[in-house]
């Protein structure tokens, strides 16, 4: 018996339809020798630390950092989740084969596998590896299943994801609710992608505030219809700034030259799931969240292909399929039909297997988009036009610079014209698509017919503005910053080089906003993104780059794809961040600042049990004794300064690494002894 583990039960469906395996049990699909079940997404998790060890359950800091010396899984403990496992394993357990049928991605990967782990598996495994859920990709993926071992490395880069997301928010977490947000009573979530990002919006709003906005002036003149600029550029003088209008006002504006150049620009790219958020975020406002949930719903009706991808690019492979995917976008015939009217380009800028890894960008199946509606329609239409356009001609144009003279003072005047829109015909009545796919200024203009050496009289004026602060992030740029690690960059091919180092991946970034979106460190102000009073607090309180620096944020990222690769080591990579985490713990415990942030305030209405006050008495009341609730209260006997921590085989002092040797072991002075009763154990 084959079994296929699919990651949702729609997917299921699709599969089992076209393995013949049409009879209905409960929690699975089955006909001839095909068995096909799903999971719900993730049915296991990693292991929490009480899972580890009953010390790590209370929050203390004492206990930190908390290290497991191996990682384990858990199954969910939601009832739905264990019935559709125990269908599962059921089924492996009789499996002569089992086929994994997961989401074609690291996240997809790393879901069935600890499945598959967690049931015990011990027959061969297959991959199906597809990137559109057509019944033909389904057969053709069928019929080309993969071993899965050739996708370790994959599984092992989403391993060592998950474990390092687990090390630093785990411990982060604890560290900095424990140190400065006054307990476990109000929470100051740290994590590995989720605070650089938090990073970026505060310094955004930083730069915002300490913004001193400052008058200049430029120069122009309008000579025959056309605007002229100066090409001494802006003057932050006033005087001067007259002075140079006033030297110019009686003299004649001569023409030095005119020069015509022609242009090409080619189809916009095609859309990876970063660049169809952005979009989507411009044209419309929508979330990056909500484009995800759209595109996957379009992935799952089989009319797009796999969207969680971050390039731009398709594979060679490609090329032979596209007539026919064009020529049942029916409901386009009339645009399509240029294109299917001659030999399909085969362009570099569209086909590049050296772009593509996993999967290719997001293009149309060919699937008749008849079941879409509202959102779901609008966005196919995005993708559909954009698919279309790149198979187009370039647009062409001829740019025009035009240079003058006022005596001593030079100016310059630019315009383009359209010589053929080529792909642009089919964005003419888009108002949304105005200069967006391509940089295109909208101060380029068409100029009259200049000749050198005229001259005429002009009319010169002085232009005052004020310099600006930069913008509040909206979802779309904040996700390009993501993208690039903090960088602004509009090259797309530089944004391409620098992809490897962006913070998250395009599938988990929408999900980074949301997070700080529900953890109230960042609020919308219209369409702009801003800090929270509690965001810009958690961040000036984080004072390790480590945990707030987008480019190092980068080269984790960079370390995880190496480890797709496999040219980079999953201990390796763990083994830093142990290493970076113990750091932390350290540096935190050794802060005496006192600082505090957020700290839990009585909230509004509740009774004041202590409104009733007694009279101040003459006696002197003996001062009360605290009772000693964690480690990190009892000083250390021997150096003096530091505190007490319990580590794997014994209780130490937390200046350690600066040299203190203080130490008791647990085989005298057992791990389980609450703070009150080591600290009298040490006094006697």
């Amino acid at each position: 018996m084959k079994v296929c583990i699919t990651e949702k039960p729609s997917v299921a469906r699709d599969i089992a339809a076209i393995l013949g395996a049409s009879q209905r049990r409960d929690g699975y699909f089955e006909g001839g020798d095909w068995c096909v079940t799903w999971t719900f997404g993730h049915l296991c998790c990693l292991k929490e630390p009480h899972d580890y060890s009953a010390l790590w359950k209370p929050w203390t800091l004492s206990r930190l950092p908390m290290v497991p010396d191996k990682f384990g899984i858990k199954l969910i403990d939601v009832d739905s989740y264990k019935r559709q496992f125990a269908v599962i394993k059921s089924l492996i357990e009789r499996a002569d084969e089992v086929i994994n049928c997961g989401d074609a991605g690291q996240e997809g990967e790393l879901i069935q596998r600890w499945v598959m782990q967690k049931a015990d598996i011990k027959c061969p495994v297959k991959r199906l590896w597809i990137s559109s859920l057509t019944d033909e990709s389904i057969r053709e993926g069928f019929q080309s299943l993969e071993p899965a071992e050739k996708f370790d490395n994959l599984y092992l880069a989403g391993l060592s994801r998950a474990i390092g997301d687990w090390l630093l928010g785990m411990n982060a977490t604890r560290l900095y609710s424990l140190r400065y947000g006054g307990g476990n009573r109000n929470i100051l979530s740290v994590g590995r992608v989720q605070t650089p990002t938090l990073a970026l919006i505060v310094e955004r709003q930083r730069e915002i505030d300490n913004f001193t906005p400052e008058d200049y002036w430029e120069l122009h003149t309008d000579y025959r219809g056309a605007d002229f600029s100066a090409s001494s550029g802006r003057f932050t003088n006033h005087e001067k700034a007259k002075d140079a209008l006033e030297k110019v006002k009686p003299l004649p504006l001569e023409i030095t030259s005119v020069s015509k150049k022609a242009g090409r620009e080619a189809p916009p790219r095609l859309f990876d799931l970063t660049s169809l958020q952005v979009e989507c975020n411009r044209r419309w406002g929508w979330t990056a969240d909500d484009t995800l949930k759209l595109i996957q719903s379009l992935y799952e009706k089989k009319v797009t292909t796999y969207p969680r991808v971050d390039t731009t690019y398709l594979s060679e492979d490609i090329y032979p399929k596209v007539p026919d995917i064009l020529k049942r976008m029916t409901p386009y015939a009339a645009i399509t039909a240029p294109v299917l009217g001659a030999k399909i380009p085969k362009s570099k800028k569209v086909f590049d297997n050296t772009k593509v890894t996993d999967h290719h960008a997001i293009i149309p199946t060919g699937q008749a988009p008849s079941t879409l509606v509202g959102l779901e329609r609008q966005l196919y239409h995005l993708i559909a036009l954009r698919f279309i356009a790149a198979f187009y001609p370039d647009c062409r144009f001829e740019g025009t610079t035009v240079e003058a003279r006022a005596g001593d003072t030079a100016f310059k005047a630019t315009g383009k014209v359209i010589v053929e829109p080529g792909w642009r015909t089919l964005f003419a009545s888009d108002k949304n698509d105005k200069n967006a796919d391509s940089g295109e200024s909208a101060d380029d203009a068409v100029l009259p017919a200049f000749t050198k050496g005229e001259s005429g009289p002009h009319a010169p004026r002085l232009a005052k503005k004020t310099t600006q602060p930069p913008k509040l992030y909206t979802e779309g740029t904040l996700l390009r910053a993501m993208e690039t690690a903090g960088k602004t960059v509009d090259d797309d091919e530089l944004r391409d080089a620098m992809k490897e180092n962006g913070i998250g991946r395009p599938s988990t970034r929408a999900a980074i906003i949301e997070t700080l979106f529900k953890r109230g460190y960042i609020e919308r102000r219209r369409k702009s993104i801003a800090p929270t009073p509690a965001g810009v607090d958690l961040i000036a309180t984080i004072r390790d780059e480590l945990l707030k620096s987008a480019k190092l944020t980068g080269l984790w990222e960079n370390k995880l794809r190496r480890i797709e690769r496999g040219d980079y080591s999953p201990a390796e990579f763990i083994g830093e961040l142990k290493e970076m985490i113990t750091r932390i713990v350290q540096e935190v415990m050794n802060d005496n600042s006192g600082h505090r942030i957020n700290v839990e305030q009585e909230k509004p209405g509740a009774k004041n049990t202590k409104s009733t006050k007694k009279a101040p008495s003459d006696k002197p009341k003996a001062p009360r004794k605290k009772p000693i609730k964690s480690l990190d209260e009892i000083t250390c006997p021997e150096c003096g300064k530091g505190h007490i921590l319990r580590g794997r085989a014994a209780y130490g002092c937390s200046r350690f690494a600066d040299g203190c040797s203080f130490r008791l072991p647990f085989d005298k002075y057992p791990a389980d002894l609450t703070p009150a009763q080591l600290a009298r154990k040490i006094k006697k």
